[in-house]
């Protein structure tokens, strides 16, 4: 509760105040005892003991820990500059070994297929459905399970599932649905691919292929903004390289 880590019992009053504060964090911190007890129809002794509750020896210094609370909480809510430099990064680890090692053998597995089915959730989702446009448009028949939760591999012929690969994307590489997607029996002869920021997550281990990002991750109002960038490149970089091979052969 405010700045402390641990509920406060509070009563009527106190939570009457409480409400107060939480509305006017900037006010409050600049606030007269006096000003504060007439905002809340109470009175100061009522402010003293709700200081007391919050750990405070008296009114000055709740409103020097509610300033640096108040501080703390806006810095929160404000998105974090753009790092170019976690692209920069990105971009160099593309050129290395080991991630080529990992693209040439999602693309191996890809020439086998005869269907390629994208699945993810959320941000994630969006870049399934670019995925599956893309892919058609330079490789082959390739769609977006829009709602992993319903299982629609069950439509699909069996031969036709055992020459297909999913395609997994999901930045946590912890996705419930898609971790239960990928562990339905329907796909045991189904090749697999997974694009996670971690190749130590549950979906990487599930996929027969995994291509790690290692992105930063962010967060903005305690929602993950990670950013999507590395996943559209290696889709796209997958596709151009598999339409090149077929092209080729």
């Amino acid at each position: 509760m405010l700045f402390l880590d641990h509920p406060v019992a509070l009563s009527d009053v106190d939570l009457s105040i409480y409400k107060y504060v939480l509305q006017h964090l900037d006010q409050v911190s600049y606030m007269r005892i006096r000003e504060l007890a007439a905002a809340t129809h109470s009175s100061t002794a009522s402010i003293q003991r709700f200081c007391h509750k919050f750990e405070c020896a008296g009114f000055s210094e709740f409103k020097i820990r509610l300033k640096l609370f108040a501080t703390e909480q806006a810095a929160k809510s404000r998105p974090a500059p753009v790092d170019s430099g976690m692209y920069i990064n990105f971009f160099h680890r593309v050129s290395t070994p080991d991630f080529d090692r990992n693209i040439q053998a999602a693309v191996k597995l890809l020439r086998q297929c005869e269907l390629v089915l994208f699945i993810g959730v959320g941000s994630s989702n969006v870049m399934a459905e670019y995925g599956a446009l893309y892919f058609s448009s330079l490789f082959h028949m390739a769609v977006r399970i829009e709602d992993p939760v319903t299982y629609p591999q069950r439509y699909f012929p069996k031969a036709l599932l055992d020459h297909a690969c999913v395609v997994a994307l999901s930045v946590s590489g912890e996705t419930p649905e898609i971790i239960s997607y990928l562990s339905n029996l329907s796909f045991r002869n189904s090749h697999t691919i997974s694009i996670t920021n971690s190749a130590q997550s549950t979906v990487a281990r599930l996929t027969d292929v995994n291509i790690a990002t290692d992105i930063a991750k962010e967060s903005y109002v305690e929602q993950d903004v990670t950013s999507q960038v590395p996943c559209l490149f290696t889709l796209e970089y997958i596709a151009k390289l598999l339409h090149e091979e077929v092209g080729a052969g």
